[in-house]
Order: structure tokens, then C-alpha cells, then sequence
């Protein structure tokens, strides 16, 4: 898969208090930039935790749900687009779907 943009993850775990998030987030990563998802359900073979909030948005639980991450997947042409990182606080105030 192709993520758009890496450089999202960086800026948000090189933050003061955010470090504990790298190295989660850059298994994430990882994983995601290496699999080869064309629905939904592939996913969920990887992480178990993601949920679908609708307009082809998924949220993804990072570091024992501490951080979320929203991404837009676009199955069909194999991108990923990191819409949000940020903390479950910061995650609620936002409408997932959205961004």
C-alpha cells in the first residue's frame, strides 16, 4: 500500500510528550506500507481494532488506544491517507468521518 504522508507520523511523535507514540506508529507503519489490502476485512487481519466511521475513513488504535490514528483507504488503487494522529482526548472532539 502507499501511505500519503509519512512525514504526519513524524511531526506528531517527535512532538514533546508524544514520543512514546514512535514506535507504535512506525509499526503501523510498517505494516500497512508492506500489506496488500483490497477490502476491509483485510484489514481487520491485521489489526483487529480498526473500525470503519464511514466515508471510506478508518480509525486505528494506537499504543493501547492511548493515540488514534485516521486514515482514508482507497482499496481499489492501494493508497492510504493519514487524515488525523492525535491523542483519544483530541479524537473526540474531532468527527472522524470528516477530516
Amino acid at each position: 500500500m502507499n501511505i500519503v504522508s509519512h512525514k504526519k507520523l513524524q511531526e506528531f511523535y517527535e512532538r514533546p510528550g508524544r514520543e512514546d507514540s514512535k514506535v507504535a506508529l512506525e509499526r503501523w507503519y510498517q505494516i500497512a506500507e508492506a500489506a496488500d489490502w483490497r477490502t476491509f476485512a483485510d484489514v481487520r487481519m491485521d489489526f483487529g481494532s480498526v473500525d470503519s466511521v464511514g466515508n471510506q475513513h478508518y480509525v486505528f488504535n494506537i499504543r493501547g488506544n492511548k493515540y488514534r490514528l485516521v486514515v482514508v483507504i482507497k482499496f481499489l488503487v492501494g493508497y492510504f491517507f493519514i487524515r488525523f494522529v492525535g491523542t483519544h482526548g483530541e479524537y473526540d472532539k474531532i468527527d472522524a468521518s470528516q477530516i
